[in-house]
This record gives structure tokens, sequence and C-alpha cells, in this order.
């Protein structure tokens, strides 16, 4: 089976270390800060009534959930950048800005795990993102919403994403 750049997300490596360091932290530390939490909630008594307990046990299930995403994510991950598109060709890794539905925004369209905090992402596999890969500046287009709700899209530029 070949592997197309579609289902694969690109990382930087700075931001494959961020994760990886994520990961490592919460599967040892973060994990034995938790269990530690919910063994001193046991030892007040009552479970059912017991709030630092439950508040404990729903962190430990939280920290569980991000510790298989972050797992799933970097096993299927790959350093480097991403095959390069046509200059001026809105592709995952690039920064869009654009009028949807009225109102100028931008964005980057790839994975949040890369942008880090600050810049909206909007995946290429998103209602949004498949209407608008492959478009140039100045185009224009449209998708549906998930309300069933018709948006516009213009295009107003495209630039790399740098990180």
């Amino acid at each position: 089976m070949t592997e197309t750049t579609e289902n694969v997300t690109w990382l930087t490596q700075e931001a494959y270390d961020r994760l990886k360091e994520e990961l490592d932290f919460l599967s040892g530390e973060g994990r034995a800060e938790v269990v530690k939490r919910i063994e001193q909630a046991r030892e007040e008594g009552d479970l059912r009534e017991n709030g630092g307990y439950h508040a404990a046990k729903d962190e430990q299930g939280k920290r569980e959930a991000r510790i298989r995403q972050l797992q799933q994510l970097l096993e299927s991950a790959k350093v480097g950048a991403p095959p390069a598109a046509p200059a001026g060709v809105v592709a995952p890794g690039t920064v869009v800005t654009a009028i949807v539905a009225g109102e100028e925004m931008s964005f980057l369209v790839g994975s949040r795990e890369v942008a880090g905090d600050g810049l909206e992402v909007y995946s290429e596999k998103s209602p949004l993102g498949t209407a608008i890969v492959g478009h140039r500046k100045g185009e224009s287009t449209s998708y549906t919403a998930p309300s069933g709700k018709k948006i516009s899209v213009e295009i107003l530029d495209i630039a790399p994403f740098v990180g």
C-alpha cells in the first residue's frame, strides 16, 4: 500500500520535539501526579460524595486520552516539510488570508499541533480546508457548512507557514 501525503501529518522538528516532551511528561511525571491525587482523595473516605476523587478521576481520563492522541500522532507523523505545493496555491502548511462569510480572517491550513498557540487552524480535511486547497490568490469558492448553509470564500493571500 502506498502512502499518500493526504493521510500524513507533517511536523517541524520543533513541533515534534514539543509534542514528544508533552507525551513524556504526561505518561511519566504527569501520570504519577494524578495517581497520587486519586490515592489521597480515596483516603478521605466515602467516594460517592468525594469531589476531589471525582475531579482527579476526570483529570486522569483526560490525560490518558491526550496520551493516546499524542502517541498516535507521533507514530504516524513525518518530520520535515511536506512536499512543496506550487507557489501561490493553498495547501497544507500555508497561511491563508480570506474573506469567509463576509469576514476577513487568517488561518493555517494543516494541523493544530503544528501551529501551537495564537493561530487559528483548519484541517485540510475540514469543509473549509477541502473547499480552498488547490485554489489561488484572488479566486473565490464556497462550501457547505455542517448546518447546511452555503459559505462563500474569497482568497486574499497565501503564504508559507514558518512556525
